[in-house]
């Protein structure tokens, strides 16, 4: 006699159906688990016995096997626990058949039965829904799979109500989903005094998801331009929320439940190793780039990053998406990111300092900078020289506009964008465009044009740096309100282009 159960597997963002077979046969008493799975799901056949003792459920003295379908599919996480044990009481005709059969489980079992929660129950509820099936879930981890709608979720807190809500002795009411999440953001634009066009940059940047390269002396400010850019940001759409959430809760980021709309910022050490930063490791989990999806990602004292590290940046930056492949599965994560880049123009950061500067300028900062390949140089669309504020200029009175009026302007950028490509799947912001797509949105007018190939001429731009300037105009002249890319939009976007040329 055989009982069946489903749960799921991950395979990065997507959860893959598990069916949870368990047979009850004559033989040696044996408790198998079979199926490729990993130390964890191994040890939930002593977990699974104590619950079941601490219930007063004996074990039958006969071969138990479960297996796990499909079984060339590695199982990984303890989350196998609860189907496990569902699967077992169906098997021993304790619970119905047809009822563990029409559920999806996850969920950890501690020594006495108590449900703990577990990473991946949001996009676990959305296996679930499309295969039409409620969700059985710890208590701890309902509120966040209640997020999807298409899918009745059931919380216990531990076995027995599970057990009586599958008998239907006490039924539970379907879980509720969590609190949005508002995170007030204290730092703001008018706090930065100076710096105006380094304002004018992050805003762009916004507007449009342009990736930004900041250069500049220890304390002029690039750090604190930085930490402000999530108050210029909009918030987080439904869609971007729900698909900004599913990698965080297969990181375990999410907290009672609760989603967020603020978009995230991430600012990784330069000392992280390259699992960290683009995803990997044994389980081959999300990293701080996909951790960064739709929203910041801050790296600081860039050249400093391993080289491996900064050169494998170089496809996601393009493709919006990476791939991290290990010998049995390839794991796709998105990761459609704002890259903000902070550096110092040399190894002791006074380059430009007559005062300061060392007695191997030039070349210290040729070989500092040096650590940047010019193909990854060529992927940021803005590069930023930062000069350090005059100290008298910080006695003075707070001048400038707030974060909140800026906000306002890049929102008003995005909404028109969203507009324009409200008929695109995989186009979102102007950064997206590429091809024909671009040459139709952000062809310039004639002067702007000619202006903009007599600079490729001049300072040897690359097809991608060109392309990089037309979407950097289109954005320009988005936050300006116009339907035409000009001269003058040409010219600006040129203007942040034409540095990075200069001096890298």
């Amino acid at each position: 006699m055989v009982a069946r159960t489903y749960t799921v597997a991950f395979e990065g963002v997507e959860a893959r159906t598990v069916e949870v077979q368990c047979a009850v046969t004559a033989g040696l008493p044996a408790f198998a688990i079979v199926g490729l799975p990993d130390k964890a799901v191994s040890e939930a056949r002593d977990r699974v016995r104590a619950a079941l003792s601490a219930m007063s459920i004996a074990l039958p003295s006969k071969r138990l096997t479960i297996n796990l379908s499909p079984a060339d599919l590695p199982k990984e996480g303890s989350h196998f626990d609860l189907p496990i044990a569902l699967a077992l009481l169906a098997a021993l005709e304790i619970l119905p058949k047809d009822a563990v059969e029409s559920i999806t489980s996850l969920g950890e079992l501690s020594l006495d039965g108590v449900l703990m929660p577990v990473i991946g129950a949001l996009p676990a509820a959305l296996a679930a829904a499309e295969a039409e099936r409620s969700l059985l879930c710890p208590e701890a981890s309902g509120a966040e799979a209640a997020w999807v709608d298409a899918a009745q979720v059931i919380a216990p807190q531990n076995l027995l109500q599970a057990i009586q809500h599958l008998t239907g002795q006490r039924p539970i009411d379907p879980a509720k989903p969590g609190e949005v999440v508002t995170q007030d953001n204290p730092r703001d634009f008018l706090d930065v005094k100076g710096q105006e066009r380094a304002k004018r940059a992050f805003e762009i940047a916004a507007a449009g998801r342009h990736h930004l390269m900041m250069v500049g002396t220890p304390g002029a400010g690039k750090s604190m331009l930085a930490a402000r850019m999530p108050s210029i940001l909009p918030p987080l759409s439904p869609a971007e929320a729900l698909e900004t959430s599913m990698i965080q809760s297969l990181s375990g980021l999410i907290e009672a439940g609760g989603i967020s709309r603020t978009r995230p910022f991430r600012e990784p050490h330069h000392t992280a190793s390259m699992a960290a930063i683009v995803g990997g490791g044994r389980s081959a989990k999300p990293g701080e780039i996909s951790l960064a999806h739709n929203g910041v990602l801050f790296m600081d004292e860039f050249p400093e990053f391993s080289r491996a590290v900064l050169e494998t940046l170089r496809q996601p930056i393009e493709t919006g998406e990476v791939v991290v492949s290990r010998a049995n599965a390839h794991v796709r994560y998105p990761c459609r990111f704002l890259l903000i880049a902070a550096a110092n123009p040399c190894k002791c950061g006074y380059l430009f300092d007559p005062a300061r500067a060392c007695a191997r300028v030039p070349q210290c900062g040729e070989d500092y900078l040096g650590r940047i390949s010019g193909p990854l140089m060529d992927r940021f669309d803005m590069r930023l020289d930062v000069p350090p504020v005059a100290l008298s200029d910080l006695d003075l009175p707070t001048a400038g506009e707030s974060s909140a009026v800026i906000a306002a302007r890049v929102e008003t950028a995005r909404n028109c964008q969203a507009e324009r490509f409200e008929s695109l799947n995989n186009v979102h912001l102007n950064a997206d465009a590429e091809g024909e797509l671009l040459d139709e949105i952000a062809a310039p007018d004639a002067e702007g044009r000619a202006f903009l190939l007599k600079v490729a001429d001049k300072f040897g731009l690359t097809a991608r740096g060109y392309h990089r300037v037309l979407r950097l105009a289109r954005t320009i002249a988005d936050l300006e309100g116009a339907t035409d890319v000009r001269a003058p939009h040409v010219a600006e976007a040129v203007s942040f282009r034409v540095t990075a040329l200069k001096e890298s």
